[in-house]
């Protein structure tokens, strides 16, 4: 499915827990380029709030989020 964002990067964290895929996040966003978006697919229902919580907490954008039966997708650009 098109997101209108040009992905930079992807990111699988299907079969992981609280708070895995927010650290994996983190370090992936770590080696990126600032203005770069990051695409991270879950399956943890709590990753919503927890990417959420994350991008306010960090300063980078949650630019959209998106289901599909049993996966979370988010897409992430690197503010700093």
């Amino acid at each position: 499915m098109a997101t209108g964002y040009i992905v930079d990067q992807r990111l699988d964290c299907k079969g992981l827990n609280c708070p895995l895929p927010v650290i994996k996040t983190k370090k992936v966003i770590e080696t990126m380029a600032v203005g770069q978006v990051l695409e991270m697919v879950a399956t943890d229902k709590g990753s919503k709030a927890d990417m959420v919580a994350w991008s306010k907490s960090t300063g980078h954008e949650l630019l959209d989020t998106r289901e599909e039966p049993g996966l979370f997708f988010f897409y992430v650009r690197k503010a700093k």
